[in-house]
């Protein structure tokens, strides 16, 4: 595993542990000789990590859509920069150059772009790990609602494994060089076949 891809906040949150596990994750990915991919600014917590990185002596990846944030928000230290097109552009190529991915706490486009790598997975478009950094218990309630959606019968409880959850960043880095990828059974799509 040589790259990970980093979802995260462009705000720092409200609480100093938010940061530090920033850092901290920055800090595991040098140690294991992992690549950062994400979002390309240079604000929140997304910049948080590719700093420390980028401190660390590792490398950067940034990816931006041209145009659609001010010119003043992207990282300029990063050793690699790629604009883009469009928001679809951006999450495609981060995969692309991704063979993990970590959500850090973040809103709503830090949720959308977890959601399409696990429902990627799901569906077999990639195997790659996925991990939640539950700062805080910041994922808990989200942990919560996937389970209901279990209980509810729209998810198969072998879905929650798609998931790697840690509190801390090098246990997290750790869970997702063991993770072994969720089978799949029966998919929707052969279902539908059948009918």
């Amino acid at each position: 595993m040589k790259r990970i891809c980093v979802f995260s906040g462009s705000n720092p949150g409200n609480h100093a542990e938010y940061e530090q596990a920033a850092n901290r994750l920055g800090d595991a990915l040098v140690t294991h000789g992992m690549d950062l991919v994400y979002g390309g600014a240079s604000v929140g917590l997304m910049g948080r990590v590719a700093d420390k990185v980028l401190s660390a002596g590792g490398q950067a990846i940034g990816v931006m859509p041209r145009g659609l944030f001010r010119r003043e928000l992207a990282h300029t230290g990063l050793t690699e920069f790629h604009e883009v097109e469009t928001m679809h552009e951006r999450k495609a190529l981060m995969a692309s150059l991704s063979d993990a991915f970590i959500s850090l706490p973040g809103g709503l486009g830090t949720y959308e772009e977890l959601f399409e790598a696990a429902c990627w997975s799901q569906i077999g478009i990639h195997k790659k790990p996925i991990g939640l950094l539950n700062v805080r218990g910041f994922y808990n309630p989200l942990i919560d609602m996937l389970k209901h959606t279990v209980r509810e019968g729209f998810m198969r409880e072998e879905n929650l494994g798609l998931l790697v959850v840690e509190s801390d960043p090098e246990r997290l880095v750790e869970g997702l060089l063991n993770y072994v990828p969720v089978e799949q059974g029966q998919k929707w799509v052969e279902l539908a076949n059948k009918g």
